[in-house]
């Protein structure tokens, strides 16, 4: 589990031939790394003379982030949870139309479970960078810079993402499903796409 482990240890296991964690799992790292970098603008904000004004705005968006922080490590988690079904569902005897018909409603169900988890990570990502664009304006400008990379890292998590989404959803056989899960997808890809480059626009004017 990755809140069990160190990130060395993590990144060993995910260069090895070891199933999981995979790109979902590093999608969510991207967005606890990014989320990281929120808390430390956060707290290099509050108690400072300069920005007594936004305190207490800002102690509520280092609360939301903490709990953020634990949905990415927890989705870090499951992603590999929910890979290992789907994984055994391709070693599910198909002989006969009653096997072939129980394989496929498995299948269908299982891949859905595993586009749900990238699509939380998505969803945490936007979040996240609703979180940012705050403490771009508001947080500390000693740290605006890690408002920036955070959104990078937020961008990461999102397209990343998206793609795990993509790859289960299109071996659903259900395609009205499929395409509302897309659709969705879709609508965080262009959401937090444009997001990002307007909050990475707006900190790096400022350094320059």
């Amino acid at each position: 589990m990755m809140e069990m482990n160190t990130i060395q240890e993590f990144l060993a296991v995910l260069s090895s031939k070891a199933p999981v964690p995979g790109g979902g799992g590093a999608s969510a790292l991207a967005g606890a790394l990014g989320n990281a970098l929120g808390q430390m603008v956060a707290n290099l904000t509050i108690g400072k003379k300069r920005y007594a004004d936004v305190e207490e705005e800002i102690c509520g968006l280092l609360t939301r982030m903490e709990g953020l922080q634990a949905e990415f490590v927890r989705l870090a988690d499951r992603d590999a949870e929910v890979f290992a079904p789907l994984a055994q569902c391709y070693s599910l005897p198909a002989s006969t139309p009653e096997e072939r018909a129980y394989k496929e409603q498995v299948m269908e169900e299982r891949l859905y479970d595993a586009s749900q988890v990238p699509m939380e990570i998505m969803e945490r990502a936007v979040e996240m960078m609703e979180i940012l664009d705050i403490l771009a304006d508001k947080g500390s400008r000693l740290a605006v810079s890690d408002v920036g990379v955070g959104v990078q890292y937020m961008r990461a998590a999102l397209l990343g993402a998206v793609m795990n989404v993509y790859i289960n959803t299109r071996s659903m056989k259900n395609r009205q499903r499929a395409e509302e899960i897309n659709q969705r997808a879709l609508n965080l890809t262009k959401r937090g796409s444009s997001m990002a480059d307007e909050i990475y626009s707006k900190v790096l004017s400022g350094l320059v």
